[in-house]
């Protein structure tokens, strides 16, 4: 696999105002990586705000946030997690030993375990797309041109722009793992009963 030694940061802004919340980034994204039944490498949360008969559903995308402090990668017992130059991060298949030791260290729930290989799995960015100058499948896939990716330290790039022209926001930004995933017009904030219920951020 291709390493990526020209400088670039790799992200992706996920523009809220586009998002009707129809999945079809997930479903790319299982047809591109052949990711299991039951499983995702990213997915659309819901839940509702309001009360009756003020009621919206509120979506909320989720994929890798290929930190630029990863604590997966420190939590990998055999290094099999580790973090290209680019900021990719990645699990090598062959040094996996799929204790789930990252899967716990992940804040974001972004991770599972692959039932055929026993190693961890997460998303990729598919990196053997981006490698290739295609960008990943959930992004080409979306309809609405929500999922925006690009080199986060190019200045012509449309998502240096947006971050930069935009009031974004990552997730749990409080644990300091710099997420590079970035939120435009989110509601990630959500409520107690929301989180006891598995369908908050």
């Amino acid at each position: 696999m291709a390493e990526n030694n020209s400088g670039k940061q790799w992200g992706m802004v996920i523009d809220m105002r586009r998002c009707t919340g129809c999945h079809a980034c997930s479903v790319a994204c299982k047809s591109e990586n052949e990711v299991p039944l039951g499983d995702f490498r990213t997915h659309v949360r819901y839940f509702e705000r309001g009360t009756y008969p003020q009621v919206r559903r509120v979506f909320m995308p989720i994929i890798c946030n290929h930190c630029d402090d990863p604590p997966c990668v420190r939590a990998c017992p055999t290094q099999a997690t580790y973090k290209r130059e680019d900021g990719i991060v990645l699990v090598n298949d062959k040094t996996c030993i799929g204790c789930r030791a990252c899967m716990v260290a992940c804040p974001y729930g972004a991770r599972y375990l692959h039932p055929r290989t026993g190693t961890a799995d997460k998303c990729t960015y598919c990196v053997h797309k981006l490698d290739e100058g295609v960008a990943p499948a959930c992004v080409n896939t979306c309809q609405g041109h929500a999922r925006i990716f690009g080199d986060l330290n190019d200045p012509a790039s449309e998502v240096y722009n947006l971050i930069r022209n935009n009031r974004v926001t990552v997730l749990k930004p409080d644990l300091g793992t710099e997420p590079q995933v970035y939120y435009i017009s989110a509601s990630i904030q959500t409520t107690k009963s929301e989180q006891e219920a598995g369908r908050g951020v």
